[in-house]
C-alpha cells in the first residue's frame, strides 16, 4: 500500500512538472542588437517593481546548469519579454513556476564562471571560461557517494574516507587564489560517471584527480597495504602517466605509505574518457586493519591531502 501511494504521488508530481515545463523550442533566446546598448551576453528584463538585487542566481558546475529565480515573473511575462542575448553558450533553456517566482534554468555547453550586473530595467550575464578567471584549473573527484558506498570494512564506508580527504584538500586549495578548483561532490551525493568526467572536460582542466581507496578480494582482511595510482596507459602522450607518478611520489612521501606503484587504468570510465591529464589515487587498502585505522583518522587524512596538494603544485612547476 505504501509503495502504491508513493508511486502515485510521484507520478502526479512528474505530470505537474511536465505541464509547467517549457522547452527551448518555446522559450527562445532573441538575438539582441548590440547597437541598442546591450551590456551582457545574456540579459533578462526585470518585472515591474523588481530590482536586480532580488534576482537569485546559482551555478551548478557539475551539471553546467545556471538557475535564475525571478520574483513576479509569470508565463505571460516571458511571452512579453524574451531572454535576450547570444545563444552560443547555451545547450538548453527551460522555464518553470514555483509559486510567485519564475525560474529559468540554462544548460551551458561548457563550464563557465558568471559575471552579473544590473540596472533599473535589466539583469545581465557574461560567461567566462575558467581559464579566463584563473591561472590554472583543477577538478577534484571524491569517489563513490550516496547509495554507492564503495568498499565497506568494519562498518566504515570508502565514500566517507574519500570525501573526508577531499574536504581537507579543499581547505588547502582555497588558500591559493590562482588555482580554480571544481569538485564533483562535497557532500554525500553520487554524480554519474558522465557528470564527473564532463566536469573535467568541459572546464578544460589542467589536471583531474579522483580520490579512492583500495581493497583486496576475499571476505577477510589482508596484509596488503600501500598507495597505488591509476593512469591511462593508452594515451599516446605521457601526461597521464607522468602526472600519476608525481601523485604517487608526493602522497607516499607525505603520509608515509608504501609505494605500490602505478596501475594501468584505461578500463576505468573516468580515466578512459578524460580529455585532460588524469590520476586516480588509491590512497590505501581498507582490507588492511592497520591502514584502515589510519585512513579513518583525521590526522592521516590531512597528510594525504597535503600530499595531493603538493602533487598539484609540483605538476604545475613541471609544466602541466
Amino acid at each position: 500500500h505504501t509503495w502504491e501511494v508513493e508511486a502515485r504521488e510521484e507520478r502526479i508530481a512528474e505530470e505537474e512538472f511536465a505541464q509547467s515545463q517549457v522547452t527551448m523550442q518555446n522559450l527562445k533566446i532573441k538575438e539582441q542588437n548590440e547597437a541598442a546598448g546591450a551590456k551582457g551576453e545574456l540579459s533578462i528584463r526585470l518585472p515591474e517593481g523588481v530590482t536586480g538585487d532580488q534576482i537569485a542566481v546559482s551555478n551548478d558546475y557539475v551539471t553546467q546548469t545556471i538557475r535564475v529565480e525571478i520574483p513576479q515573473a509569470d508565463r505571460t511575462y516571458f511571452d512579453s519579454y524574451p531572454v535576450l542575448g547570444n545563444s552560443d553558450y547555451i545547450d538548453g533553456l527551460s522555464y518553470t513556476r514555483q509559486g510567485e517566482t519564475g525560474v529559468i534554468e540554462v544548460t551551458t555547453n561548457k563550464v563557465y564562471e558568471l559575471q552579473t550586473e544590473y540596472d533599473a530595467q535589466n539583469f545581465y550575464f557574461n560567461f567566462l571560461t575558467p581559464h579566463e578567471v584563473y591561472d590554472k584549473v583543477v577538478v577534484i573527484d571524491a569517489g563513490h557517494g550516496g547509495s554507492k558506498p564503495g568498499a565497506i570494512k568494519q562498518g566504515i564506508c570508502e565514500k566517507d574516507i574519500d570525501l573526508a580527504i577531499v574536504l581537507e584538500l579543499k581547505k588547502l586549495l582555497e588558500q591559493n587564489k590562482k588555482i580554480g578548483v571544481y569538485y564533483t561532490r562535497v557532500d554525500d551525493s553520487n554524480p554519474s560517471f558522465d557528470s564527473r568526467v564532463d566536469l573535467a572536460n568541459k572546464a578544460e582542466a589542467d589536471l583531474f584527480i579522483s580520490v579512492h581507496n583500495n581493497s583486496t578480494t576475499g571476505p577477510g582482511l589482508s596484509k596488503v597495504q600501500g598507495t597505488q595510482v591509476m593512469y591511462d596507459e593508452k594515451k599516446s602522450d605521457k601526461d597521464s602517466k607522468d602526472f600519476a607518478q608525481i601523485c604517487l611520489e608526493e602522497v607516499t612521501k607525505s603520509c608515509g605509505s608504501v609505494d605500490k606503484g602505478l596501475v594501468a587504468g584505461n578500463d576505468i570510465f573516468i580515466i578512459r574518457t578524460a580529455a585532460v591529464p588524469v590520476a586516480l589515487i588509491e590512497v590505501g587498502f581498507m582490507t588492511n586493519e592497520e591502514e584502515l585505522t589510519k585512513l579513518n583518522s583525521n590526522d592521516y587524512q590531512k597528510k594525504v591531502a597535503e600530499g595531493i596538494y603538493q602533487a598539484i603544485l609540483r605538476a604545475f612547476e613541471e609544466g602541466y
